[in-house]
């Protein structure tokens, strides 16, 4: 009987590479997982030429894993060589939490699913409404941008680049003058369009003067649209 595939999920991992090449020289440099599981990837932007069999080490932030690689293609200019690993028998997966993550977002109830009061509460309106974003798990500095609508929930930012669902960030609103900042997480994800973004750090009176915000812009604005 074939194996059932294990479970996979498409996500962009920053990590470093290192080993020794086809060239049996060693190399060290920044690559990209994805497609991960809990015992394998496909690393994108490889630049050392690997063969099937070798065996290689990955960091993601500040865990280590040894991985063999299952297969090497040429992927052109832009992807530079791919690579299929599997993790040595006995490492840790160290993007575990990162998987856990988006299992969480997917064993959540879709945002389609609240109630008509729900979605009555809080409509969304399409305003340029300013916020910061940065990643959870860093500490750079923020990307400054507008969402393109917003509701005391969440909103959609349109940008060529977006965050892969599950990835979660930290936002940075402003009610009035008040800065105010919250958990949050990319619940969808449209590639060179933007992306969906869950507030998960408001309580309900916060979310409720996010919304009277909003609505006051709108109203303002003349913009609103329901969603």
């Amino acid at each position: 009987m074939t194996p059932k595939p294990e479970p996979r999920v498409d996500v962009n991992l920053p990590v470093r590479v290192f080993g020794m090449g086809a060239d049996n020289r060693p190399f060290f440099q920044n690559a990209h997982a994805r497609n991960v599981s809990d015992h394998g990837a496909k690393l994108s932007g490889i630049e050392k030429q690997l063969r099937p069999g070798d065996v290689i080490g990955i960091q993601f932030g500040d865990k280590k894993a040894r991985c063999k690689v299952v297969w090497v293609v040429d992927a052109g200019e832009v992807q530079k060589i791919e690579v299929g690993v599997r993790m040595v028998e006995g490492q840790q997966c160290p993007w575990q939490t990162e998987l856990q993550q988006v299992q969480e977002v997917t064993s959540q109830p879709s945002p389609a699913a609240q109630s008509d009061h729900d979605k009555r509460k809080f409509q969304r309106h399409r305003i340029p409404f300013p916020i910061e974003i940065t990643d959870g798990k860093n500490a750079g500095m923020p990307m400054r941008t507008n969402a393109a609508d917003i509701n005391g929930r969440g909103c959609y930012v349109e940008t060529m680049l977006p965050f892969p669902a599950g990835k979660v960030l930290s936002i940075n609103l402003w009610i009035n003058s008040e800065k105010i900042t919250t958990g949050a997480i990319v619940r969808s994800c449209d590639g060179g369009v933007g992306m969906g973004i869950e507030f998960t750090g408001l309580d309900p009176k916060v979310q409720e003067r996010l919304q009277q915000q909003v609505e006051t812009m709108a109203a303002e604005c003349g913009l609103s649209r329901k969603i």
